[in-house]
């Protein structure tokens, strides 16, 4: 089997990680970060009244949620992912945080409206502000997917990155790195307010790997 002959494929994967970082940059700049207090308000009140978070997504977004909610374990936040076998059912008061790019995700909206039925708290975070999840969430922080940047003055690959043409960050890639670094940004900042090291998280790091 030949193996395919690539022009400078690193000199692609250097540039793709470039162009990914700055437009992570100018996402970060253009979130709403009042949305984004009132999420880590809800995160803070659930932890002291002694309520469970609960978080979800699907596919990559799902993955994104899995990451976040060990870093609340971390923390020592009594946390939950939505689809394992061993998640109770939602209740009065908890919180619910669903993680959807296009905030459409059918199964996504159908539960967090079951959950807000129940009396749970829905916080999202999605690209669309005007979706459905976005829509019914209490708290929506809208963290968007590609930028409107203009393409003048940019290379090509800087192009393919923003999806001026067919993007080598496909689908939902924008949204789901800048959401993963969105949710670290988080767990900084309940770090802070929870007076939390480096080394008590360490405590509830996995043994058993």
């Amino acid at each position: 089997m030949k193996r395919a002959r690539l022009q400078k494929p690193e000199e692609y994967a250097r540039s793709a990680m470039k162009a990914i970082a700055a437009n992570v940059q100018t996402i970060a700049d253009e979130i709403d970060y009042s949305e984004v207090h009132s999420l880590i308000s809800d995160i803070i009140s659930a932890h002291q009244n002694n309520k469970r978070v609960f978080v979800m997504g699907a596919g990559r977004s799902g993955l994104a949620a899995k990451a976040f909610a060990m870093r609340l374990m971390h923390l020592g936040l009594n946390v939950y992912v939505v689809g394992e076998t061993v998640t109770p059912a939602v209740e009065a008061d908890d919180l619910l945080i669903v993680i959807s790019g296009s905030g459409e995700t059918k199964s996504m909206n159908e539960m967090g409206a079951l959950a807000k039925a129940k009396g749970t708290r829905l916080d999202s975070v999605t690209s669309n502000k005007e979706s459905t999840l976005g829509t019914i969430s209490d708290t929506a922080v809208i963290v968007k997917g590609r930028t409107k940047v203009s393409a003048s003055g940019m290379d090509f690959m800087e192009r393919q990155v923003i999806g001026s043409h067919t993007s080598f960050a496909p689908l939902g890639t924008m949204f789901e790195i800048s959401t993963m670094v969105f949710l670290d940004g988080v767990i900084a900042a309940l770090m802070g307010v929870t007076k939390k090291s480096e080394d008590d998280l360490k405590k509830k790091h996995a043994t058993l790997e």
